[in-house]
């Protein structure tokens, strides 16, 4: 059987000439870290500004009247009271309320939409929006136009202020904007994947490269890759598509129950009959291990000597010098403290721990 060729954003020469070894995820070629390595991009994230290639996420647009009312339904938060240059959090669930994908909604007017979504389900979550939009409304997949690049870090505004961005323009967290920068007209929101301060840079992809070594040359920036992501997400208790979140699994048991305000019975969605009648059988909880040896995706999670849900995600924690893990186990076990989990090779003792792990992060700064 022959491989599937793996896609690669326009930045790809460019981390191959800055040292960066690249792996495949998500069917895409991208750099899981640079010649300095995982643990110098977080910790170089965390204290400074990194500059991530994620041009390989997939974006939307829709466009046309009632598009707040459909999406209202498509989407399992509301987006008809969203207001215009907020961006929201935001899931696509099937019938059951598993998650197809997690999302970010731009509301960029009254009538038009900006719609963030993961690599590897662009095409799956595409054709379920335009089937549950219907008729009349214009959904158009700009990703292959678009370019994303993400800088992450307590310095980043400092940074974009010497680009001629000040500090005090700049919006509130989950909050967007049209910026000019580097001569590009560009749209800039206060979000990412880190849990520090950061901005998200949408514009035409066929500026990446230019942009990408531009943002380079500031001395206090310097990129990052995947592993240093993964790292930086997982402190923050942040879910990964594929294992926190996934059609199996609905938003209330990874978590976000509060999110959907289901109490909300006038309110109809996809998948919200379902969520409203079944009580969560599992959770998604935090397990800080005994140890800097980490747990693995996969890995059995024990209490009381009883297998009682397994590992989703699991690194050491640059951050806390610990191991930490995100684990997905019954609901009666959530209530526990106490966790065995099996390395396979030896077993680990883990405590129950509140998300985040990570509490010194600056994304909400003011």
């Amino acid at each position: 059987m022959s491989e599937e060729k793996l896609l690669e954003t326009p930045l790809a020469a460019e981390h191959v000439r800055l040292g960066a070894k690249m792996v495949p995820f998500a069917g895409w070629n991208m750099p899981v870290q640079y010649t300095e390595g995982i643990l110098a991009e977080h910790h170089h994230t965390r204290q400074s500004v990194s500059l991530f290639d994620i041009c390989h996420m997939g974006e939307f647009r829709l466009k046309g009247p009632g598009s707040a009312e459909k999406l209202d339904h498509a989407l399992a938060r509301s987006v008809a009271d969203q207001p215009c240059g907020v961006c929201r959090y935001n899931f696509l669930l099937n019938e059951q309320g598993g998650v197809i994908d997690d999302l970010i909604v731009y509301r960029i007017g009254e009538t038009e939409f900006f719609i963030v979504v993961n690599a590897a389900r662009r095409g799956i979550d595409f054709d379920t929006l335009k089937e549950r939009l219907g008729a009349g409304l214009e959904l158009r997949d700009e990703s292959d136009a678009t370019a994303k690049l993400d800088l992450q870090g307590p310095k980043s505004a400092e940074m974009l202020a010497r680009l001629g961005l000040p500090a005090e323009t700049l919006p509130k967290y989950y909050h967007f904007m049209p910026v000019k920068l580097l001569g590009l007209d560009m749209l800039l929101s206060r979000t990412g994947y880190t849990g520090e301060l950061g901005f998200e840079l949408y514009f035409d992809a066929a500026e990446a490269v230019r942009v990408w070594r531009e943002l380079l040359n500031d001395p206090e920036v310097k990129p990052a890759g995947l592993g240093a992501r993964d790292t930086l997400r997982l402190e923050m208790g942040y879910p990964l598509y594929g294992h926190e979140l996934n059609e199996e699994t609905t938003p209330v048991e990874g978590g976000f129950g509060a999110m959907l305000k289901l109490d909300n019975s006038a309110r109809d969605f996809v998948g919200g009959a379902a969520l409203r009648q079944c009580q969560p059988a599992k959770k998604l909880i935090g397990l800080k291990l005994d140890g800097r040896r980490a747990a693995r995706a996969g890995m059995t999670v024990l209490a009381d000597g009883k297998a009682v849900g397994t590992v989703t995600s699991g690194a050491f924690a640059p951050s806390l010098n610990c191991a930490v893990a995100m684990a997905m186990v019954t609901s009666e076990a959530a209530e526990k403290t106490a966790f065995t989990i099996d390395l396979q090779r030896a077993e680990v003792t883990a405590s129950r721990h509140d998300f985040p792990f990570y509490t010194e992060g600056t994304a909400r700064k003011k």
